[in-house]
């Protein structure tokens, strides 16, 4: 099955040796999102706004995949406070409808840039 890498100029541009996402047949794999806005490159201030724009971020890259929101299938959530956690589900809530992607949410110590939180995820396409 061939690999095809999927950019788009809507998303921060890849900061190291990977791709936006990568599609695979109808599995698309979409590189974790930080809280990076894609004009400036700079991380925006304040965990809600992080949150919302790693959100963005992802849907630009799906959209440029060719799907959606709704076709994601499985996301893994990175959080350096899982006291951000209940924040991350209520804005969560705003981006996504039943049934919901299946989820992992970690605690880690940091992340790249100094980001409050970063989520990757897996799309499924028909």
């Amino acid at each position: 099955m061939a690999r095809t890498a999927v950019h788009t100029a809507a998303a921060p541009k890849a900061i190291g040796t990977y791709s936006q996402a990568v599609r695979c047949g109808g599995a698309v794999y979409l590189a974790g999102q930080i809280g990076l806005d894609p004009a400036t490159m700079e991380i925006v201030p304040g965990i809600d706004a992080q949150i919302r724009r790693v959100f963005d971020n992802l849907k630009a890259v799906a959209r440029a995949a060719g799907g959606d929101m709704k076709d994601m299938v499985k996301l893994t959530v990175y959080l350096t406070d899982l006291a951000n956690f209940a924040r991350l589900n209520e804005i969560m809530a705003s981006y996504f409808t039943e049934p919901y992607p299946a989820r992992a949410a970690v605690g880690v110590a940091s992340l790249p840039r100094g980001a409050l939180v970063e989520v990757d995820a897996i799309m499924h396409l028909e």
